[in-house]
């Protein structure tokens, strides 16, 4: 394929940036600038001279703009092959100009989503014409070089300035891949409002996702595995993602998904009291409140200090420099915060590897959205769990009832087992969890092991006792069996919280009274697979 001279230039954007600068560079090489409403009154004030599309279309703007670029004298000019006789005469016959270059970004429909536009507007901002020649341009790379994002904008004027005017194969080969990418993202947002706010579709019969890249990682779950981040083309919430990296390290494929396992676990507390979380492979192994953030942070490392090493620390509240003492005293991969003073970051500095992800604020633990899962030859797609029970709505079952202190660790603790990989057990005492049993394939398993870590700390600290002794232990799903509920006990646990639901119910509330203990139902199951 030859490399292509460009004479004439359609131009119509919705993002002015870089339009004026691309203007001039054109223009210095002789091309022909043909626009649209406000691209050409924004091109004339930079002293450009600007033809109107409605002198190359023979027909006046009209509809309110909805019928601009609709015609075969654009389209024409768009999809000719040019060393096509066929084509070339019926350009000949209709007087169609080729047009080599063309310079299209879309209404912004995302952004009037956001702002909460009604739906006239938003209806509006769905873009038709500006697609249209994007594809027609995109179709025909052969001979039409296609630009959608002003960000590529520089790489046109350097290849103009190498090429002597000129654009290569490759270069418009490259420019339509990322055409198609736009206008497909473009119409899956669309879509997507259609079926989800507008028409409250939880499942459309197709679903359409897309997603920007935004950075190439070094490798994936294993070194052997390619990976890659992206973030949707749609408004963004506060999410690692999303996260300024003030310091450290490339990220790497399981530190942005143990990041945000810790986000959205200290996501839960975003009105709560100072928070810390620690998370490893995806599981917390230490969570705790305190008056401050360091009293929460040794509270939640003595929980599993072993596993803590090479950690990924989440909190809730902007990092200060006694914390930031605290957390680089054992090697940690990432600290996730709201924000941080100027004490706690040059405390970081000091640990060149360690990541720092500054977030701005915290997700809504409550917001709805989509959880996308692959399995072979299909994708499993189910609703975000974002629920919640409110403590009024907890059933005691069981003789005695929890006291105000014991209900108070029944939540934290519930609150905890829902980031937790089933079978999950917590153990939780006075706003910190004592011990985690995570991923085991029998809930008794997990209740042993999480009460082994605590053991293990109490050891470590030297403690009296395990602080499972007069604890409350929350369990993900309903306790099959009794003896997961009796493992508790054994622990020293005096108050359980678990959903419920099983049909030996009866003999776990037995075991229940028979060991004393306070429990109570949520009638909500956690399953975190």
């Amino acid at each position: 394929m030859h490399d292509v001279v460009i004479k004439r230039a359609l131009l119509s954007v919705s993002d002015k940036a870089g339009l004026v600068e691309l203007g001039h560079a054109l223009a210095a090489r002789h091309v022909e600038l043909v626009s649209t409403g406000g691209t050409a009154k924004t091109l004339r004030a930079a002293g450009l001279m600007v033809k109107d599309i409605s002198e190359l279309t023979g027909f006046p703007e009209m509809m309110d703009g909805r019928v601009k670029t609709l015609h075969p004298m654009v389209h024409g000019g768009l999809l000719a092959v040019r060393d096509n006789p066929e084509h070339a005469a019926a350009m000949a016959e209709h007087h169609i100009g080729a047009i080599d270059l063309v310079v299209v970004n879309l209404y912004p429909f995302a952004q009037t989503v956001a702002k909460g536009a009604t739906r006239d507007e938003i209806i509006e901002n769905i873009d038709i014409g500006g697609p249209s020649m994007v594809r027609s341009a995109a179709k025909n790379h052969a001979f039409v070089t296609i630009l959608t994002d002003p960000a590529d904008y520089d790489d046109l004027i350097a290849e103009l300035e190498e090429s002597d005017g000129k654009t290569s194969y490759d270069f418009r080969r490259k420019c339509a891949a990322k055409a198609y990418s736009a206008t497909a993202a473009y119409d899956s947002m669309i879509s997507q409002w259609f079926a989800f706010a507008d028409q409250q579709q939880p499942f459309p019969d197709m679903l359409a996702v897309n997603g920007n890249r935004t950075a190439e990682l070094r490798y994936g779950e294993n070194p052997h595995q390619r990976a890659a981040l992206y973030v949707p083309v749609a408004p963004h919430i506060a999410g690692i993602a999303q996260a300024e990296q003030v310091q450290g390290k490339e990220l790497s494929y399981n530190n942005y998904n143990d990041a945000d396992a810790a986000l959205e676990l200290v996501a839960e507390f975003r009105d709560g009291p100072p928070t810390v979380v620690i998370v490893k492979h995806a599981n917390p192994c230490g969570v705790a409140t305190g008056a401050t953030l360091i009293d929460a942070y040794r509270a939640a490392l003595e929980c599993d200090s072993v596993s803590a090493f090479g950690g990924i620390v989440a909190v809730n509240r902007p990092l200060d420099a006694a914390t930031a003492e605290a957390i680089t005293e054992i090697f940690t991969e990432v600290v996730a915060a709201p924000s941080a003073d100027d004490a706690a970051k040059a405390v970081f500095a000091k640990k060149k590897n360690l990541r720092l992800l500054l977030t701005g604020d915290l997700p809504d633990p409550k917001r709805g959205g989509l959880s996308i899962k692959p399995i072979t030859g299909g994708l499993l797609v189910q609703s975000r769990d974002n629920g919640h029970v409110a403590d009024d709505a907890f059933t005691v079952v069981t003789k005695r009832s929890p006291s105000a202190q014991e209900l108070a660790d029944c939540r934290f603790a519930w609150t905890i087992a829902k980031h937790v990989k089933s079978n999950a057990i917590v153990y939780a005492k006075d706003g910190a969890t004592a011990g985690i049993g995570a991923g085991q394939m029998n809930r008794r398993d997990s209740a042993r092991i999480a009460a082994l870590k605590a053991k293990e700390a109490a050891e470590t600290y030297g403690w009296a006792a395990p602080r499972t002794l007069g604890s409350a232990v929350a369990s993900d799903a309903f306790f099959p069996f009794a003896d997961g509920l009796l493992a508790a006990a054994e622990a020293g646990a005096t108050a359980v919280i678990q959903p419920g639901g099983s049909m030996r119910d009866d003999e776990v509330i037995a075991a229940a009274d028979d060991a004393g203990l306070a429990m109570v139902f949520t009638g909500m199951r956690h399953f975190r697979h």
